[in-house]
């Protein structure tokens, strides 16, 4: 198979889809590699170390799609990408349809075939190729959050750790799971007062027993959400439901129960923000002031350590990359039903149920379109 990785052309995404290790993995199991010149310097990988592993760089986007049988990348395709996809290819990325109902028009109109990252599952119940960019999302946070929260930046002014004699921020977490733990870690290690919110009383008491004594957990109804959003000086949204649009938790009539200067930082803006006010950042713009509260929704927050994410993220998709070069899309998924999970486009029809429920679209089951 030739296996094709363009450029990231998504603002301030300098990630690269498949690193120099990945592209030498796929060489050596006999598959053509081609890369897009410059697709990995973001990421601090020159040309040079693709040549050197066996790889082929291409000058243009062109060229890769049009050469290549399955395309590997990090971030959705942007438009134009998605009218180079042609019938028969497979696209294996990152998607998150359900707040795209443009680019979920786009793919289905294409004829590929897509598998998107964030909802391959693994035999534990975990989304594997999500939780690597989910754990630098989530120590990210505390750290861009504490920058919103300076004065220079509309934020409240308040230390994360404070000072003797002055205390520290208040910071709520609503969310238990991989991104939420690790953020909670990070302000907690950052001297921050942290609170966890969930619903999930298993997991509840697993953070209590691992962080009783890093930082605390409350039940997230939605009285005790705004009771302790109210005392918070940031707040990190860090919900998710796998492949769906993310629910709305705080609306814009309850920004003017927060402090003024208040910091919202919404992790989950991939999948539509957990927020009434999020909307879509970039690193070059990050932050906006709605009603006194400043809110952080860049919405490719690992893309900010490139390097380390794109590694990370590769050590988890590069096996996957390899099964689905080796069999083919059907028989690998015919063997991985993780995998399978994965398939959100095939031939004209959306194949992830949570998609098609926000979007209002019509879904065949993924073990159908095995067989068609």
């Amino acid at each position: 198979m030739k296996i094709g990785c363009p450029k990231e052309i998504k603002p301030q995404e300098f990630r690269v889809g498949v690193t120099p290790n990945a592209a030498n993995e796929a060489v050596a199991h006999g598959h053509e590699v081609v890369i897009e010149a410059g697709a990995g310097i973001g990421a601090g990988f020159p040309d040079e170390d693709y040549i050197a592993v066996g790889a082929v760089i291409l000058e243009t986007a062109q060229e890769i799609f049009a050469q290549a049988d399955m395309i590997v990348k990090v971030k959705e395709p942007q438009p134009g990408e998605r009218k180079m996809l042609r019938e028969g290819q497979l696209l294996f990325t990152y998607l998150h349809l359900a707040p795209d109902p443009e680019q979920t028009k786009d793919l289905i109109a294409s004829g590929a075939t897509c598998i998107a990252y964030e909802t391959v599952t693994d035999r534990n119940g975990g989304l594997p190729l999500l939780a690597p960019m989910s754990e630098v999302a989530g120590r990210l946070a505390p750290q861009v959050g504490a920058w919103t929260l300076q004065k220079a930046n509309g934020g409240r002014g308040v230390l994360m750790g404070g000072v003797p004699g002055v205390g520290p921020a208040r910071v709520v977490v609503i969310g238990g799971g991989v991104v939420g733990t690790h953020a909670a870690r990070i302000a907690a290690g950052m001297g921050a007062d942290v609170t966890v919110l969930d619903r999930s009383l298993p997991r509840m008491r697993y953070l209590d027993d691992i962080y009783g004594g890093t930082f605390k957990t409350s039940y997230a109804s939605a009285g005790n959400t705004i009771e302790l959003a109210r005392a918070a000086d940031m707040i990190i949204g860090a919900v998710l439901i796998p492949g769906a649009a993310a629910p709305k938790l705080i609306s814009r009539a309850q920004l003017s129960e927060l402090k003024p200067g208040a910091a919202i930082v919404d992790v989950a803006i991939d999948q539509g923000g957990c927020f009434e006010t999020s909307r879509a950042t970039t690193h070059h713009d990050p932050i906006y002031d709605v009603d006194g509260i400043m809110h952080y929704c860049v919405a490719n927050m690992p893309g900010a350590v490139a390097r380390t994410s794109t590694i990370a993220l590769g050590n988890a998709t590069m096996p996957f990359m390899l099964a689905l070069a080796d069999k083919g899309w059907k028989k690998a998924c015919e063997d991985d039903e993780h995998l399978l999970a994965g398939l959100n486009v095939h031939a004209g029809q959306l194949t992830y149920y949570a998609v098609g429920k926000a979007l209002g679209i019509d879904v065949i089951s993924p073990q159908l379109a095995l067989k068609s």
